[in-house]
């Protein structure tokens, strides 16, 4: 009896826990501050996310320049990042000022939220 209430309690703490230990996927964005007009740049997209299991994973990363989406990563249980920390890279032609978001989403959580960054041309 005194096993099987010691259990079900262990059991029952570890479930209220879960949740302290989760969290959402979050993105974060590593770009040039100005360049020349007409010149490319190497954005780098940073995920971070407390978990990276066929049950629970980082499922899509998504970057946009000026609203529109430039690149994608869908992610699947038999397809997912390659560890809870991983890094994506985009060449991006700038010829104006351009705002960069980036947002990652957990299957579970959900997203920390977008990311975003400006491009500015460089005199």
């Amino acid at each position: 009896m005194k096993a099987s209430s010691i259990l079900a309690l262990s059991l029952l703490l570890a479930t209220l826990a879960l949740p302290l230990l989760a969290n959402k996927s979050a993105a974060s964005i590593e770009a040039p501050a100005a360049v020349k007009a007409g010149e490319e740049a190497t954005i780098i997209v940073n995920v971070s996310h407390r978990g990276n299991s066929s049950l629970h994973y980082t499922n899509r990363l998504v970057v946009k320049a000026n609203g529109k989406e430039v690149a994608c990563w869908n992610f699947s249980p038999g397809n997912r990042p390659e560890s809870e920390n991983f890094s994506r890279e985009v060449k991006l032609k700038i010829e104006a000022e351009t705002e960069i978001v980036a947002e990652s989403n957990c299957n579970l959580h959900g997203s920390a939220g977008p990311s975003t960054v400006r491009i500015k041309i460089a005199e």
